[in-house]
């Protein structure tokens, strides 16, 4: 799975992997079209996309029609520059839309929301940029589409077929045997079956 740390020891041990992000399909211009082939949204939460940002006049309107006021003009989050807003109390507390807008009204008295300009340029690059640099290019997808073919037909037979749905002992030694026997009957089930094609 996609993390900082698992990215970070593919490049530091040289291994040739292609992991893909949680924004990676956005980034693909063969989806682009994506989002008209969806019904309607089930999104509970209002997004930053419901608010009415004007950059020249660096103001902020929520769904609810009042302006926040800006509180961070040059914030930096994960890399990334961004300008913040925040609603006033007198605003936010007696809003009728509070359930929509904040996760945990109960806890939460105003509403904060973040617009991003790009990466910062002072910011280092992480492992993660360079994956993304990787994998957004045309060999990189490539690569990372030849999975389907090769690697999730295993896990769904593992699944399916063989009936590995969850690992039945505990602790990481265990694990990676009981994982071991299971490929195992995978691979000798494949000889058994096929085997005798190719020999």
């Amino acid at each position: 799975y996609h993390s900082e740390k698992n990215v970070k020891e593919l490049f530091e041990q040289g291994i040739d992997g292609y992991v893909a992000d949680t924004q990676f399909r956005k980034r693909d211009p063969r989806f682009a079209t994506a989002d008209r082939h969806k019904g309607e949204s089930r999104r509970k939460y209002y997004a930053p996309k419901d608010f009415i940002y004007d950059e020249a006049s660096q103001s902020c309107i929520c769904p609810a029609g009042r302006k926040l006021y800006r509180n961070g003009s040059h914030c930096l989050v994960n890399g990334y520059e961004a300008v913040k807003f925040q609603g006033a109390k007198s605003a936010c507390v007696p809003c009728t839309q509070r359930r929509q807008c904040l996760r945990s009204p109960e806890k939460t008295a105003t509403r904060q929301v973040y617009f991003f300009n790009g990466r910062s340029q002072n910011a280092p690059e992480t492992y993660t940029h360079k994956m993304k640099r990787k994998i957004d290019t045309p060999e990189g997808r490539h690569q990372y589409s030849r999975r389907l073919g090769i690697v999730e037909p295993v896990f769904g037979n593992l699944c399916s077929a063989i009936g590995l749905n969850r690992f039945s002992l505990r602790g990481k030694l265990k694990v990676d045997i009981q994982w071991k026997l299971y490929t195992i009957v995978q691979n000798l089930l494949k000889i058994h079956r096929y085997g005798a094609v190719f020999g």
